[in-house]
C-alpha cells in the first residue's frame, strides 16, 4: 500500500513538473519595425529578476507568489505592457473587462503552464549579433482558449463605452463595427499580425474540452457586474447593462383627441355651429311668423273699423318714449363735453393756422431730431431674445466661463458625376461599397479645395487676415494647426498620406479604404493598427467624428456617404469689435471664393457665419423698391381720393392733392417723432419697427383724414356760420370718434409693450406713441391746413399752384355727397340690412368663426430659416443640403455651474459615468437620454472630461507621469528614467484621486497633448471644458458635450430645447443640488432664438388679451359708459383676431414674433374698422336699431372703406411681388387678410349685429341733439 502511494505521489510530482514547462523565454529576432519574436524554450519556468516584480504586480498579479518563476523575462513583460496600452485606454473603464483581458495576455506571455495550451507551429533560426549564438524564433503559434472563457470575456466588455468617440470600445478593438463583433472574431483580430500590434501570427483555437492533447486555457473570469477586488467596484451602468435596471423607455406619444374617429375640435365646432343655426333660425322664423300674424290681425282690424284702437295700443316708435336711464345723462354729458372741447379747438386752429402750423413744425423737428441718436439693432440675439430671458442669461454664463460659441464656415460637397465603387479587402473580408465622394480622385480634388480655402487671405485696415489668424487652434501655441472638421483630416490633410498604400505587384494589402474604415470607428486613434500605421487624430490634436464630416449615409455605414461635410470653426468675439471685423472680412473673401469656385465634378453648398445676416440685408435692400412702390400707390390714391370733383372745369380747384400730401406727411412725421423720442431715450430700432409701423400709422391716420374731410364735404354751412365755426362743429362731431379709435389703439399698444418678446415690446412702444402723435397732429396741424385749403377752394384758386385762379364763377363750396357715399346710403346699407339678408350674414360669419376656432390649435409655431432667405440665395441651397445630408444636429453643452465639489468621492460619483459612479449621475443620465435619441433628440453619449481624467491618471496607464526630482509633468512620449507614475500601484493608488491629488494632476491632464503613447491627453478635447479656479485651488464651471440629433423644422428645434432642459432639470434634482446656488443647464447656440416659442402661446394670449381689454375700457369710457356698445365692438375685433388664425392655418403662416406683431397690429386696425361705426350707431337718433345701423353704415362706412380698405389694398397688392419670402408670407398674406377681415367685419357683420343687439337709443343724447339744432336748418338733416 505504501509503495502504491509513493508511486502515485511521484506521478503527481512528475505531472506537476511536466505541466510547468514553457514554449518560449526571452525575445529574439526582429519581426517587423520595433516588434520582436520570442525565443523558443521548452524547459521549466525561470525565476524572474527583482526588477520585473513591479511589472508583474502591475499587470499579472496572479503570478506574484513564491520565487515568481515564469516563462517570460523582464523585456517580455515590458513589451506586454506596451501592447496593452491601446486596450488599456479604452477598456480600463470597466475593471472586470480589463481583468479578463489581462488574464488572456498574461497566460499567453508568462504562464508557467504555457505548454498545456500553447502549441508552436512554425519556427526559424536566428543568430544573435551580440553573442553570435544561434537561437530559434517562434514564428507561429496556436493558443487553445476555452470557449466559455472567450464568451465571458466578450460579455464583460461588449457594453464598454469609448467616451471620446461616442462609440462602443470594441468597435475600436475588433477590426469591425461593435455590432458585428463577437467573442471569437475579437480575439482572432487581436492575435492577427495584420492588425499592426501583434508581432507574429497567433491562431486561437476555441474549445472547452481537451483537444489534440492540449488543455484549453479556461481560467476564472469576472462578470462586468462583479468587483475585481476590494478597492474597485463593478463596472458602471454606462459600461455594463447588467448593473443597470431595464433600459429606459420613452413615454408613449400623446393620443390625439378624437370623437367619432375625427378631430375632436372639428366635431365640437361643427355641432356647436349646427346648434347655433338651429336656435338662431328657429328664433328668426318664430319672430317672423309672429310679425306675419300681427300683419294679418292688423288687416282684419282695419276691415272691421278698429284701426284707431290699434294705433293707441302699439307705440309707433318703441325706442323713444320713457325717461333716460341713470347712465344716459352721464354719457350725454361726457359726449357734450368732448363735442364742445373739440369744437372750440377746431375753431381756434382754423382762425390761427400760422401759429398752429408753426408750433406743430417745431414739435416735429424737436422730436425728429432724436434720430441723430438712432441705433438699429441687427444682432439676431437682441432681436429675438429678451435680455432677462433664461436662454440669454445661460448664453452669457457660457460665454463668460467658456468663451463665445465659435463662428462656423461650412461646405457640403457632393460628387454627382462619380459612381459608387466597391473595396475588396485583402486577404479576406466582405466587399465594402464606398459612396461617390469617397473615390480617391474626388478626395484629392476636395483636398485641393480645402487647401485653397486655408490659403484665402483678406484685407482689413491694410492688414492681411488669414485663416490661421482667426481659426480655432486648441493646441496653440504648441500646435498652430487650425481645427478643420473634414474627412481629409483622417489623412492629415495630406495628398501623400491619402495615397499611402502597402502591397506588392499583385495585391494591395492596405490603402486609404483600410485607413478610413478604421478611423470612422476610432477617430481618436494615433495608429490605425493596419499595415499603414497612420494616425486618425486630426492635425489640430482632436478627433474628427464621422457623423460630423460625412453625410447621406444609412445607419452607421459611413462608407456609403453621399456627401462630405467640411467645417472651419473660427473664433468668435462678442466684445472685441476689431477682431470680429477681421473674422468677418475673411468670411467675406471665403464666400466670394466659394461662389466663384468651378469644378465640374463637385457640387458645393456652403454657408458662413455672416451669410444669413448678409442675405437679410441684401433682401431688405432688394425689397426697398417694392415697399417704395407700395407706399407710392397708397400716396397717389390718397391724394386723388380726398378731392371731390364735381365738374371737369373745376378739376384743378376741387382736387385736394396738396392736402392729401400734407396729410401723408403728417402721418410720416408722427412716425419720425416716435422714432426720435425713443432714440433720445436710447431704445434701439428694429427692422420690424421700420417695416411695420409706417404701414400701421398710415392705416390709422389716413382713415381719420378721410372721415374729417368727407364729413366736411357732406356738411352744409348753417345760416350765419363762419368757416371756423363750421369746421369747429364738424371736428366736434368726428373728433370724439377719432379720439376713441386712436386712444384705444395707443393704450392697447402701450400695454402690449409689457410683453417680454423684444420684437413685440419694441413694436408696441413705437406704435403706441406714433398713433397718439398722429392724432394730435391731425386735430391741430391738419385742421389748420384743411381750413386753408377750403379758403383756397372758396377763392377759386388752383390746387398745388394756389397763386393761380381757376376758370368759372367763384361761388362758395357747396355741400355734396360723393358717389361712394351715395352708393353706401342708397344701395349697400339698405340691401345689407334687409330682413332676409341679415340672418344670412350672421350665419356665414359665425360659420367662419367656428371654422377658425376649430383650427386654432393647428397653427404651426416657429419660423423656418429658409423663409427668411431670398428665393435666389445660396443659403437656401445650403439649408436644403443640411436637411438632406447631415446626420448630427447642433452641439449641446450640459453645463454644471460653479460650486460643485469634484474632489470628494460623493461629488465625483454624482457626475462621472465610470466605475463606482451613481446610476443616475450626470453623465449616465445624458447617456440614457442618448439611448432614446428619437424622443430626447440627444444623439450621442457625452464626452466626459472627468472619466477620461480618471483613465489618464490610473497607475496602469503611461499617461500620468512626473519627474521624481521636480514633480513637474512628464509627457508619455518622453523617455527618461526620472519620469515616474503619478500614483503608486498600491490599493490607494488604484483609487480615484481625491482632495489635493485631484487638483494636483487635473491641470496636467488639461495641458497634455495626445500622442501615440497616450491618446487620453485632455488639452485638445477638454482645455475649454473645465474652469480651474485661481492657483489651481478648485474646479469652477464645467461642461459635458454631446450633439442633438438632426433637427430640420422649427418644431424639431423647439422640442430639442424643451427636452434638453427637462433632462438638465432632472439631473439637477437627482444630484440633490436644487437650492444650493448652482445647477445643470443645457446650452446650444440656437436656444436664444427658439426660446420664445416655448412661451409664444402664452405671449399671444397675453398680448391680444391685454390689447382687447384696453380697447374695451377706453371704448366704454369714451362711448359714454355704453357697456353694450363696448362689448359688441370688442367681440367683433376678437372675431377678426380668431379669423386671422384661421387664415394663418389655411395659408401656412406660422406663429412667431413677426406674425404676433402683425396680430397685435391687426387688433389696432380692427379698432379703426369697428370703432367709428359703433360710435356713429350710439349717437344716432333714429327710431329703430336697423335705421340707426343704416345711418351709421352710410355716414361712416364710406369713409372707412375709402380711408382704410382701398388705401391699403393698393399698397398690399404690390407686396405680393416682393422677392423675400418673409414679405410674401408675413406681410402680403397677413396684411391682405387683416384688411379684408377688418373690412368685412366692420362694414358687413358689425352693422348687422348692431341691428339685432345694439344698445337702445340714449334718450339724453337724443334730446341734447334736438335741443342743439332746434330752429336751425340742421334740424331737417337729423331725419337723414
Amino acid at each position: 500500500g505504501i509503495s502504491q502511494l509513493l508511486a502515485k505521489g511521484l506521478v503527481l510530482i512528475f505531472l506537476e513538473v511536466f505541466s510547468q514547462s514553457c514554449v518560449w523565454y526571452g525575445e529574439c529576432g526582429i519581426a517587423s519595425g520595433d516588434k520582436r519574436y520570442n525565443c523558443k524554450y521548452s524547459g521549466p519556468p525561470k525565476p524572474l529578476p527583482k526588477d520585473g516584480y513591479d511589472l508583474v504586480q502591475e499587470h499579472c498579479p496572479g503570478f506574484f507568489f513564491d520565487n515568481v518563476s515564469l516563462c517570460c523575462d523582464v523585456q517580455q513583460l515590458r513589451t506586454l505592457k506596451d501592447n496593452l496600452q491601446l486596450p488599456l485606454q479604452f477598456l480600463s473603464r470597466c475593471p472586470s473587462c480589463f481583468y479578463n483581458l489581462l488574464t488572456l495576455f498574461c497566460e499567453l506571455t508568462c504562464s508557467p503552464q504555457q505548454s498545456q495550451f500553447l502549441n508552436v507551429t512554425a519556427t526559424e533560426d536566428y543568430v544573435d549579433p551580440a553573442t553570435n549564438q544561434t537561437r530559434t524564433n517562434v514564428k507561429e503559434l496556436q493558443y487553445y482558449v476555452g470557449q466559455s472563457f472567450a464568451n465571458a470575456m466578450y460579455n464583460a466588455c461588449r457594453d464598454v463605452e469609448a467616451p471620446s468617440s461616442n462609440d462602443k470600445a470594441l468597435g475600436l478593438l475588433c477590426g469591425k463595427d461593435a455590432a458585428a463583433c463577437n467573442a471569437t472574431n475579437w480575439i482572432e483580430y487581436m492575435f492577427n499580425k495584420d492588425n499592426g500590434q501583434a508581432p507574429f501570427t497567433i491562431t486561437p483555437i476555441f474549445s472547452d474540452l481537451p483537444l489534440h492533447g492540449m488543455e484549453p486555457m479556461n481560467n476564472a473570469t469576472k462578470g462586468c457586474d462583479e468587483s475585481v477586488d476590494e478597492v474597485t467596484g463593478p463596472c458602471s451602468c454606462q459600461d455594463c447593462s447588467a448593473t443597470c435596471g431595464p433600459k429606459p423607455q420613452p413615454p408613449p406619444p400623446p393620443v390625439p383627441w378624437r370623437l367619432f374617429g375625427l378631430d375632436a375640435m372639428y366635431v365640437i365646432m361643427w355641432l356647436t355651429y349646427m346648434a347655433f343655426l338651429l336656435v338662431f333660425f328657429g328664433g328668426f322664423f318664430a319672430v317672423w311668423s309672429h310679425c306675419v300674424r300681427q300683419q294679418l290681425t292688423l288687416s282684419l282690424f282695419q276691415l272691421s273699423g278698429m284701426s284707431r284702437l290699434l294705433t293707441f295700443t302699439l307705440p309707433s316708435s318703441p325706442a323713444l318714449p320713457g325717461e333716460a336711464s341713470s347712465c344716459d345723462p352721464l354719457g350725454a354729458a361726457f359726449e357734450g363735453c368732448l363735442r364742445r372741447l373739440f369744437t372750440q379747438w377746431g375753431s381756434f386752429c382754423v382762425r390761427n393756422p400760422g401759429c398752429v402750423i408753426f408750433f406743430s413744425l417745431v414739435f416735429i423737428v424737436a422730436c425728429s431730431s432724436g434720430l441723430v441718436f438712432v441705433r438699429v439693432t441687427t444682432n439676431p440675439v437682441d432681436l429675438w431674445s429678451a435680455p432677462a430671458s433664461q436662454a440669454r442669461l445661460e448664453k452669457e454664463y457660457f460665454d463668460q466661463h467658456f468663451g463665445p460659441f465659435f463662428r462656423t464656415e461650412q461646405l457640403i460637397v457632393q460628387a454627382p458625376l462619380t459612381k459608387k465603387h466597391t473595396y475588396e479587402p485583402y486577404p479576406s473580408g466582405a466587399d465594402v461599397p464606398f459612396g461617390p465622394p469617397l473615390d480617391i480622385d474626388i478626395l484629392h480634388q476636395v483636398l485641393d479645395l480645402q487647401t485653397a480655402i486655408e490659403n484665402i487671405t483678406a484685407s482689413y485696415n491694410n492688414e492681411t487676415v488669414t485663416l490661421q489668424d482667426i481659426c480655432l487652434a486648441p493646441l496653440s501655441p504648441y500646435n498652430k494647426n487650425c481645427t478643420i472638421m473634414s474627412v481629409l483630416n483622417y489623412f492629415q490633410n495630406s495628398h501623400s498620406v491619402l495615397d499611402h498604400k502597402i502591397g506588392d505587384d499583385f495585391f494591395v494589402y492596405a490603402d486609404y479604404h483600410t485607413h478610413f474604415l478604421y478611423c470612422v470607428r476610432a477617430p481618436t486613434s494615433l495608429n490605425d493598427t493596419s499595415l499603414l500605421h497612420d494616425p486618425c487624430l486630426g492635425t489640430f490634436g482632436g478627433p474628427v467624428f464621422p457623423w460630423l464630416v460625412l453625410g447621406g449615409y444609412d445607419d452607421q455605414n459611413y462608407n456609403n456617404a453621399t456627401a462630405l461635410v467640411i467645417t472651419f470653426p473660427v473664433n468668435n468675439y462678442y466684445n472685441d469689435t476689431e477682431k470680429l471685423q477681421r473674422a468677418q472680412a475673411w468670411e467675406k473673401e471665403f464666400i466670394n471664393f466659394v461662389k466663384n469656385y468651378k469644378n465640374p465634378n463637385l457640387t458645393i453648398s456652403f454657408s458662413a457665419e455672416r451669410s444669413i445676416e448678409d442675405e437679410l440685408n441684401r433682401e431688405s435692400n432688394s425689397d426697398i423698391f417694392t415697399i417704395v412702390i407700395s407706399y407710392a400707390v397708397m400716396f397717389l390714391y390718397i391724394s386723388l381720393a380726398l378731392g371731390h370733383i364735381k365738374s371737369c372745369h373745376r378739376l384743378l380747384v376741387d382736387s385736394k392733392v396738396s392736402l392729401g400730401i400734407a396729410g401723408i406727411l403728417i402721418v410720416l412725421s408722427s412716425v419720425t417723432c416716435s422714432l426720435g423720442i425713443f432714440s433720445y431715450v436710447g431704445i434701439p430700432l428694429t427692422l420690424i419697427v421700420i417695416e411695420v409701423i409706417p404701414f400701421l400709422v398710415l392705416a390709422v391716420g389716413v382713415d381719420n383724414i378721410f372721415i374729417l374731410v368727407q364729413t366736411y364735404q357732406r356738411d352744409e354751412r348753417l345760416q350765419g356760420e363762419t368757416l371756423d365755426q363750421q369746421l369747429g362743429r364738424v371736428l366736434g362731431e368726428v373728433a370724439p370718434s377719432m379720439f376713441l379709435s386712436s386712444f384705444s389703439e395707443t393704450v392697447a399698444f402701450f400695454l402690449g409693450a409689457l410683453s417680454m418678446m423684444p420684437a413685440v415690446h419694441t413694436f408696441s412702444l413705437f406704435a403706441g406713441l406714433a398713433v397718439f402723435i398722429d392724432f394730435l397732429l391731425q386735430i391741430t396741424c391738419f385742421v389748420s391746413l384743411l381750413g386753408l385749403d377750403i379758403k383756397r377752394q372758396e377763392k377759386n384758386r388752383l390746387d398745388v399752384l394756389c397763386c393761380l385762379r381757376g376758370t368759372g364763377d367763384g361761388t362758395g363750396v357747396q355741400a355734396s355727397e360723393s358717389c361712394l357715399f351715395r352708393f353706401f346710403k342708397h344701395s349697400y346699407a339698405p340691401l345689407l340690412l334687409k330682413e332676409w339678408m341679415r340672418p344670412i350674414v350672421i350665419a356665414v360669419f359665425v360659420g367662419v368663426l367656428s371654422f377658425s376656432i376649430a383650427v386654432l390649435n393647428k397653427v404651426e409655431i416657429g419660423l423656418d430659416q429658409h423663409l427668411s432667405m431670398p428665393d435666389d440665395s445660396y443659403v437656401v441651397d445650403y439649408l436644403k443640403s443640411v436637411s438632406q445630408y447631415l446626420h448630427a444636429g447642433p452641439p449641446v453643452y450640459f453645463v454644471l455651474e460653479e460650486g460643485h465639489d469634484y474632489t470628494s468621492p460623493k461629488g465625483q460619483n454624482m457626475v462621472c459615468g465610470g466605475v463606482g459612479c451613481n446610476n443616475d449621475s450626470l453623465v449616465q443620465q445624458i447617456f440614457n437620454a442618448a439611448q432614446l435619441d428619437n424622443y430626447t433628440r440627444i444623439g450621442f453619449a457625452p464626452s466626459s472630461w472627468i472619466d477620461d481624467y480618471f483613465d489618464w491618471v490610473k497607475p496602469l496607464s503611461t499617461c500620468c507621469r512626473v519627474y521624481n526630482t521636480s514633480g513637474q509633468f512628464c509627457n508619455a512620449s518622453v523617455v527618461d528614467p526620472a519620469c515616474v507614475h503619478c500614483r503608486p500601484l498600491t490599493p490607494e493608488g488604484r483609487q480615484r484621486p481625491q482632495g489635493g491629488d485631484f487638483m494636483r494632476f487635473l491641470p496636467m491632464f488639461l495641458s497634455d497633448n495626445p500622442n501615440p503613447k497616450c491618446g487620453k491627453g485632455g488639452h485638445a478635447a477638454y482645455s475649454s471644458a473645465v474652469n480651474i479656479l485661481g492657483n489651481d485651488t478648485g474646479v469652477g464651471a464645467t461642461y459635458f458635450l454631446t450633439y442633438h440629433t438632426m433637427l430640420q423644422t422649427s418644431a424639431d428645434f423647439i422640442d430639442a430645447m424643451r427636452k434638453a432642459r427637462r433632462i438638465a432639470s432632472d439631473i439637477t434634482e437627482t444630484m440633490g443640488i436644487n437650492g444650493s446656488g448652482y445647477r445643470v443647464f443645457p446650452y446650444s447656440v440656437f436656444y436664444v432664438f427658439y426660446e420664445q416659442y416655448l412661451t409664444i402661446i402664452d405671449d399671444t394670449i397675453f398680448n391680444l388679451g391685454v390689447s382687447l381689454g384696453a380697447v374695451f375700457l377706453v371704448a366704454m369710457v369714451l362711448l359714454g359708459c355704453e357697456l353694450c356698445s363696448a362689448v359688441i365692438m370688442c367681440a367683433t375685433i376678437a372675431m377678426v383676431l380668431v379669423n386671422m388664425f384661421g387664415v394663418m392655418w389655411l395659408w401656412g403662416i406660422s406663429l412667431n414674433a413677426v406674425s404676433l406683431v402683425n396680430l397685435v397690429m391687426s387688433c389696432g386696425i380692427s379698432v379703426e374698422f369697428c370703432s367709428h361705426i359703433t360710435r356713429a350707431f350710439t349717437v344716432s337718433t333714429k327710431g329703430s336699431r336697423v335705421a340707426r345701423a343704416e345711418e351709421a353704415l352710410a355716414h361712416m362706412g364710406s369713409s372707412v372703406f375709402s380711408g382704410i380698405t382701398l388705401t391699403k389694398f393698393g399698397g398690399i397688392v404690390v407686396l405680393a411681388f416682393a422677392k423675400s419670402q418673409i414679405f410674401q408670407i408675413f406681410y402680403f398674406r397677413m396684411y391682405l387678410a387683416m384688411v379684408l377681415l377688418g373690412a368685412t367685419h366692420g362694414l358687413v357683420f358689425l352693422p348687422v349685429l348692431l341691428s339685432y343687439i345694439g344698445p337702445s337709443i340714449n334718450k339724453a343724447k337724443s334730446r341734447a341733439t334736438e335741443d342743439r339744432y332746434r330752429g336751425t336748418e340742421r334740424e331737417r338733416l337729423l331725419n337723414f
